[in-house]
């Protein structure tokens, strides 16, 4: 933009009664390093110095009221004393503000780019928002985030109110579970959806604890949060362990008014358990979640064989031969076809380990792709699994137990081998 457009544009917009900030902001973007105020006066100041003195007018001071805020800019400092209050209630390491403004002012704003054809203005929210947040921060002597703060101050300029957001507390760590009967994650009980029947005795749940409670239980204590929720990388059935270093998970706590919490102390309290064990904590941020959900991570499984007759070492070693580095086809399993699509799945099998065989049972670690139907590779699942072992075996196979041994994360945490 030239400067004589420029001075039309400012002249135009001198007609009418504009605070400093409000006519700085139309110009916002022609500019950085000052604020909206300090812009617009030096607009009125550069109007009056290169004008001709032709079309020099007595350049109008700063109006008493503006016509567009309604001297909202009058009110910063009351809206940080309300935010800055509100804040000492909580604990957190940095902050964002963010506000509601009247509408009717917003549309206004809107009214007068489009009349004095401008596409250099910034909106009324955004001034509103740093010029609070600035004077918040040496109140309260906290950072601003702008991408991911701890917390969020919403004021409503128009009720002089204000809404505190907080942003959840995500931890990350690796979970061990020792028992065979609870689940991952609670179970609402499907009669009553969590009220309370015969059928649950009154708990609302399907088991009396899972991983996520025991886990979250004390978390949420500690940080005196709402709720929490626990995001694992894949789950175990719950008649299965998930042992050796631990499943990676991130517990999510809502709403928590403490944040520096001890990691140790809150691993210790965990680990009383006998049913779950934690270790390797550390505070992450929500786009841990979603890694975790989107890996496709190897896993390897222990797994306890009966065989309805015995096979030789030979036969053994012969199928892990021909399956060993081959894909997998897997029709959805029976057990959750009522809860998954039917389709047919491929699947690679990575390695196949005897660690012990007698005369008909044996113990085999199996190395796989993330969502392998393990049992169903071992018994076949009715023919619905191909190839399987216990075709292979030629003689029926059940599994009596099985833990996870490992799951090969981050990527290439992997054996040589695989």
């Amino acid at each position: 933009m030239t400067v004589i457009k420029l001075l039309e544009k400012v002249e135009n917009a001198l007609e009418k009664d504009l605070c400093d900030h409000c006519l700085g902001r139309l110009f916002a973007q022609l500019g950085t390093g000052i604020t909206n105020a300090e812009r617009g006066k030096s607009l009125r100041i550069s109007y009056a110095m290169f004008t001709s003195e032709e079309q020099r007018k007595e350049v109008p001071e700063e109006p008493e009221n503006c016509e567009l805020c309604s001297d909202l800019f009058n009110e910063v400092e009351k809206f940080a004393d309300l935010a800055a209050g509100d804040l000492q209630e909580y604990e957190f390491r940095d902050f964002l503000i963010g506000s509601r403004i009247d509408p009717e002012i917003e549309e206004n704003e809107e009214k007068i780019w489009t009349e004095l054809n401008l596409t250099t203005g910034e909106p009324i929210k955004s001034e509103v928002n740093r010029e609070v947040g600035k004077l918040v921060q040496e109140m309260i002597e906290k950072e601003v985030n702008l991408e991911t703060p701890d917390i969020k101050a919403i004021i409503d300029t128009r009720f002089d109110s204000v809404d505190i957001e907080i942003s959840p507390l995500f931890i990350y760590g690796r979970y061990k579970k020792l028992s065979r009967e609870i689940p991952q994650t609670k179970w609402t009980c499907k009669r009553c959806r969590g009220k309370g029947c015969d059928k649950c005795g009154g708990t609302g749940k399907m088991y009396e604890t899972s991983v996520e409670e025991i886990i979250g239980g004390p978390l949420v204590e500690m940080t005196s949060g709402k709720d929490f929720t626990l995001h694992g990388m894949g789950r175990e059935d719950i008649d299965a362990k998930m042992l050796g270093d631990g499943r990676p998970f991130v517990i999510e706590i809502k709403e928590p008014i403490e944040r520096k919490i001890d990691l140790k102390k809150f691993e210790r309290m965990v680990n009383e358990s006998e049913m779950v064990q934690i270790h390797s904590l550390e505070f992450t941020e929500k786009e841990k979640v979603v890694e975790l959900k989107q890996a496709r991570a190897i896993k390897t499984y222990r797994v306890d064989i009966s065989l309805k007759e015995a096979i030789e070492g030979a036969r053994f070693k012969k199928v892990k031969y021909e399956l060993v580095g081959q894909e997998i086809s897997q029709r959805t399993p029976r057990r959750v076809d009522h809860r998954r699509a039917d389709k047919i799945r491929k699947r690679k099998i990575r390695d196949l380990k005897l660690i012990s065989m007698e005369s008909t049972s044996m113990t085999l670690d199996i190395t796989c792709d993330a969502g392998t139907y393990v049992k169903e590779f071992v018994h076949g699942d009715e023919g619905r699994t191909q190839p399987n072992l216990a075709e292979m075996f030629e003689t029926k196979c059940e599994v009596d137990k099985l833990d996870v041994m490992k799951i090969h994360y981050p990527e290439g945490e992997k054996d040589e081998k695989i």
